[in-house]
């Protein structure tokens, strides 16, 4: 059975108004053209309903790492649905599928990350390791150890406790879990530097946080939740040992470090995961989710360490957690298939090649005089927009400049994702030198058609 669906602009906008999009002005989609339609993808392209073929610089959501239309990923998802389409991994039942993932990514994970459950999003990974933790404190007799540490800049998720993470700019006129959820310092040094030198700009941050942790009281704080680069809330890189350093100082507190490994991981910074490789740190919990499948299936992980999951799988314990869909075979079949087909090809190993490239040229846009900074590492990269590149002063909200950079490469065939007066660049990771320079060269033309209209 075909479904029939008519892809025609006009068919899917016309069925699109009952459709509630995400993290966008509903308001401003009522209008006609407001909203892009697409159709079809293949390799480093997608395809709008117009025809017009794009450079997918967003990679579907940060998320589309091996590529779209990978034959050997969908074919196991028809392959997994024709054996077995779906059965629950509640209780005591299981399948040899998400079986098969979870000892993959256990061999995958540095350290002794040895213990797996799987959720459908990065939101619901990051919740899963909070309630997990909670759990085990409990398990513990140390019920007080509920906060949680975040960042300014953190983007966790958008559930009711991964937003209350996440920066409070996400969360403007909208609840989230109060009380619970307390913030350190932006680790952004071009923003917050003040004339410090990197070193005692990071020194700086660590004393923030050892003050609100002696604040708050370790005995009361449960977990240090942080992105290895920090993206949605606007792709900022920390200083250099900043993440080992803080490693040190939640051991030294007796607080798990918790890495949102949601983005950074399967390849995007040339690793299956950067926490180890490429900060040099070991996390307690590590949560996935993006690339694990490509973005082909929805599926997240929560890998533990081998000590927590010892304390919440003794004798007596129960494990009151889990989604209906957790480790769904389809989207362990595809993210098994993703992971094979990454390591055939050594998409990881390139990325450290073609990901470096793609990065410093980028880099070289820095002579226009509309960006301030262009910052991030291999496939993962912003650049922030400025009125006054001296001062660093920024353009007011209202000038929209992100969007109208953004519009302007659309037109040129390439999407890029609009932050405010950030562009962020998160592509596939299979680009060839020769679109990563076309893509370069799309973004010149349209940050400088944009500085002329201004």
């Amino acid at each position: 059975m075909t479904l029939d669906i008519d892809t025609s602009t006009d068919a899917v906008l016309t069925s699109d108004v009952h459709l509630v999009q995400s993290f966008a002005n509903l308001n401003a989609l009522k209008q006609k053209d407001a909203r892009t339609v697409i159709v079809g993808a293949d390799g480093a392209y997608v395809t709008d309903s117009e025809g017009n073929r794009l450079i997918d610089g967003i990679g579907g959501l940060w998320c589309v790492n091996a590529g779209h239309k990978r034959r050997e990923i969908i074919e196991a998802i028809s392959e997994q649905l024709n054996t077995l389409d779906f059965y629950s991994t509640f209780y005591n039942f299981t399948h040899p599928t998400a079986a098969a993932l979870a000892r993959k990514i256990a061999e995958l994970a540095p350290g002794n990350l040895n213990a797996v459950h799987f959720g459908n999003s990065g939101s619901v990974a990051n919740d899963s390791a909070i309630r997990i933790l909670h759990h085990y404190y409990n398990r513990l007799g140390k019920s007080k150890k509920k906060l949680i540490l975040s960042r300014m800049g953190a983007y966790h998720g958008s559930t009711y406790l991964s937003m209350a993470m996440t920066t409070p700019l996400y969360s403007e006129g909208w609840d989230t879990a109060h009380g619970i959820v307390h913030h350190l310092r932006l680790p952004h040094y071009w923003r917050e530097g003040n004339g410090m030198s990197e070193a005692e700009f990071l020194d700086a941050l660590l004393e923030d946080a050892r003050t609100r942790i002696e604040y708050l009281g370790e005995e009361n704080i449960a977990c240090f939740i942080a992105e290895p680069i920090q993206g949605a809330g606007g792709l900022i890189v920390p200083p250099e040992g900043y993440h080992a350093r803080m490693a040190e100082l939640c051991q030294l507190y007796a607080i798990k470090y918790v890495a949102d490994e949601v983005v950074t991981s399967f390849g995007r910074l040339g690793h299956f995961f950067a926490s180890k490789e490429v900060f040099g740190m070991q996390p307690d919990i590590i949560t996935t989710a993006k690339g694990l499948t490509s973005g082909y299936q929805p599926l997240s992980a929560t890998i533990i360490s081998d000590e927590i999951h010892e304390v919440i799988s003794e004798e007596g314990a129960m494990f009151f957690h889990g989604m209906t869909y957790s480790g769904h075979p389809a989207a362990s079949a595809a993210a098994l298939a993703n992971i094979a087909l990454m390591e055939s090809e050594k998409i990881p190993e390139r990325v450290r090649i073609t990901g470096k490239h793609f990065e410093n040229s980028l880099r070289g846009l820095a002579d226009l005089e509309l960006i301030g900074e262009i910052r991030g590492s291999h496939f993962m990269m912003g650049v922030e927009f400025v009125k006054d590149k001296e001062h660093k002063t920024p353009f007011p909200v209202t000038d929209e400049i992100g969007q109208k950079v953004a519009q302007a490469a659309q037109k040129r065939g390439l999407i890029a994702r609009p932050l405010g007066n950030i562009l962020i660049l998160s592509p596939t990771l299979i680009l060839s030198e020769v679109q990563i320079d076309q893509t370069t060269d799309i973004l010149r033309e349209s940050i400088t058609e944009v500085q002329s209209s201004l």
